[in-house]
């Protein structure tokens, strides 16, 4: 039986940044378009004859050119059916390029050489707000050894979007905007309302809820200057804990002050207890690894001193201890459970 004994820290996580860093303003935001449309010009890489929409597209396309033609009598393996999508930035005006994204919804093998026909561009609302057309690019060859594909069927095209029509955002006239945080928190709300009014000398912010802040801009500024101003004043922010996990790499990533609170647990044959100990022991016959950690050979126990006890330091522990990823993460989930560690878990 393996035990590892650690012991406890508490840490706060407060730090300063920037407004713009952490909150949006409400109605400026990306725009997701997206169109259907074919790519030629392949090198016999194309959609074969079971894509029928494929084929269908063909004889439509030749169709509007005058050339009757019948989908069942096209046997092109040249032409492939694509999804093409894109996102339209804000302020956007007419006749901005934009880079665009073109994947393959048959069974195309490549996209490598192939020629985006003009593509109509639509919004949730089923307008036309740009136009796509161009040279589709893949990006690197295949090396063998390399893992990198050598039939890609997606790929970019730079610059290959034309906006059409343009999304008004009148901020110019607007004497009232509102900035919505990424990350709901009631005490960052609070911490931009307080910054705000405490720099203008007036009260110009008001907290709503824990995301939203109203914000009514000063008399002797437009509201261009006054946006500009305070997305560069810095407040105190308070970071929520967070441990993400991938579960398929068993990558684990958490900020270092996460604590752990006292728990004894068991997940196969490793025992974990955490305790609180002044000065750290030292058993006979034990590795020390630092100032703040000490391995007991004989019993495989993990001895930690009071006040270095986080997440960061039990997985380092772990793998000291020779625990896999999976044990890494089955202990973790099996501590959020039980409530011994507050922060989010977060599984990708």
């Amino acid at each position: 039986m393996r035990t590892f004994i650690l012991f406890l820290l508490i840490c706060s996580s407060a730090y300063a940044t920037k407004i713009m860093d952490i909150a949006n303003i409400v109605g400026v935001r990306d725009n997701h378009l997206i169109g259907y449309s074919l790519v030629v010009g392949l090198k016999k890489t194309g959609d074969g004859t079971t894509s029928k929409f494929t084929l269908q597209s063909i004889a439509n396309m030749l169709k509007a050119m005058n050339i009757d033609m019948e989908s069942v009598d096209i046997k092109s393996k040249n032409v492939a059916a694509v999804v093409v999508t894109a996102e339209l930035a804000p302020f956007s005006r007419h006749g901005d390029k934009f880079n665009i994204t073109v994947s393959s919804i048959g069974d195309a093998k490549s996209l490598e050489g192939g020629t985006l026909l003009m593509t109509p561009l639509k919004g949730v609302d089923g307008k036309i707000y740009a136009l796509a057309q161009g040279a589709v690019s893949i990006g690197g060859r295949n090396i063998k050894g390399s893992g990198v594909d050598s039939h890609p069927t997606a790929g970019l095209i730079y610059n290959g979007g034309l906006v059409e029509r343009e999304i008004i955002i009148d901020l110019y006239n607007q004497k009232y905007v509102t900035l919505s945080l990424k990350e709901s928190n009631f005490k960052n709300s609070v911490s931009i309302q307080k910054a705000l009014n405490l720099h203008y000398s007036t009260q110009v912010a008001v907290a709503m809820d824990s995301r939203t802040i109203k914000l009514k801009k000063p008399e002797n500024k437009s509201m261009i200057e006054f946006l500009a101003e305070i997305q560069d004043i810095e407040i105190q922010y308070t970071v929520k804990n967070r441990i993400v996990i991938n579960e398929r790499t068993g990558t684990i990533i958490s900020g270092v002050g996460i604590k752990i609170k006292p728990i004894i647990m068991t997940h196969g044959d490793i025992t974990i207890k955490i305790t609180e100990q002044d000065e750290l022991s030292r058993p006979s016959g034990s590795q020390v690894v630092d100032e703040n950690m000490i391995i007991g050979l004989n019993e495989n126990e993990l001895y930690t001193k009071k006040g270095t006890t986080t997440v960061a330091n039990l997985v380092r522990s772990l793998h000291k201890m020779g625990a896999t990823p999976k044990d890494v993460i089955s202990i973790l989930e099996a501590m959020k459970s039980a409530g011994s560690i507050s922060a989010e878990l977060k599984l990708i």
